[in-house]
């Protein structure tokens, strides 16, 4: 999960050159890597700004972490589609599916610099096994088995929110490669009956992947009528326009920033091309 860009440093290629502070997150059908496989099945619920892409200027301060890990947007991965096959979103969200929520994101620990290594890091094949597997997955098996996380947006993210690094923790807390909150994992852990570890990295790539399934369908339920595809040919200029701007934005953010009562919000922007761009451009595609 996961929530706030107040991460800084920098990780390119196999080196990690510099990282200064890193503050993790919470916290379609996959490409072909990796098979289907259904994890457990869920429960039901206890209850029922926009800066632009490089050359071009903009009001709102860049966010540390953005400039820190992943490949910068270029204006070639900025979106440039000016319709979309599929209605935009509704202009208010329909009525909850779920009104329990992962806790916002905290902030990062007073005085912290830089993040901490914990244990061995896996290697880059580990890394790639585990990331793609977890896109495998079937999350919703009963009520929504459509729902596919794609594994070039679990590289991407993993990529922008630690540089593929398995056993880094952030001075918010966040851990390991996709970044996992403690608090969003045990929320995960309790909404789908699980019991992921989140220092273990192939848990850890499953908890993330797992936590973007959730927000495919609560913001799909909210806005998209409960049509929970994420392809990037949904999407237009206008970053608010798809479900797949919608779930980067909510992974970093948290899900109450980009669901609200005034409409679908894209809180952190430059974030949301940053991944959009790492998902077509990312050396780690290519790993």
């Amino acid at each position: 999960m996961t929530e706030w860009l107040r991460r800084t440093g920098l990780v390119s290629g196999a080196v990690v050159l510099a990282l200064a502070t890193v503050v993790g997150c919470a916290n379609g059908e996959p490409g072909g890597e990796g098979g289907t496989t259904t994890v457990g099945a869920e429960t039901d619920p206890s209850v029922a700004a926009d800066p632009v892409a490089a050359g071009e200027p903009t009001t709102e301060p860049e966010p540390p972490a953005v400039a820190g890990l992943g490949a910068r947007p270029t204006p070639s991965a900025t979106p440039s589609r000016t319709a979309s096959k599929k209605p935009g979103p509704r202009k208010v969200p329909k009525p909850p599916t779920e009104t329990k929520l992962p806790p916002p994101p905290p902030k990062p620990e007073t005085g912290c610099t830089k993040p901490r290594y914990e244990g061995t890091q896996a290697s880059r094949a580990q890394v790639k096994q585990a990331l793609t597997e977890a896109a495998g997955r079937t999350y919703w098996p009963s009520s929504a088995p459509s729902i596919r996380v794609p594994v070039d947006l679990v590289k991407a993210t993993a990529w922008q929110e630690s540089g593929w690094q398995s056993n880094i923790i952030a001075c918010d807390g966040g851990v390991g490669l996709m970044q996992v909150m403690p608090d969003t994992a045990a929320f995960v852990n309790q909404r789908f009956d699980q019991s992921y570890d989140i220092d273990a990295y192939r848990d850890n790539a499953t908890l993330g992947a797992n936590y973007l399934a959730w927000l495919i369908k609560y913001i799909g339920d909210a806005f998209f009528e409960s049509d929970y595809g994420v392809s990037a040919d949904d999407c237009t200029t206008e970053l608010n326009s798809c479900l797949l701007n919608a779930v980067i934005s909510a992974y970093n953010f948290g899900p109450g920033a980009v669901v609200t009562d005034d409409g679908l919000k894209i809180p952190n922007p430059q974030y949301v091309r940053n991944v959009r761009a790492l998902m077509t451009e990312c050396e780690c595609l290519a790993f």
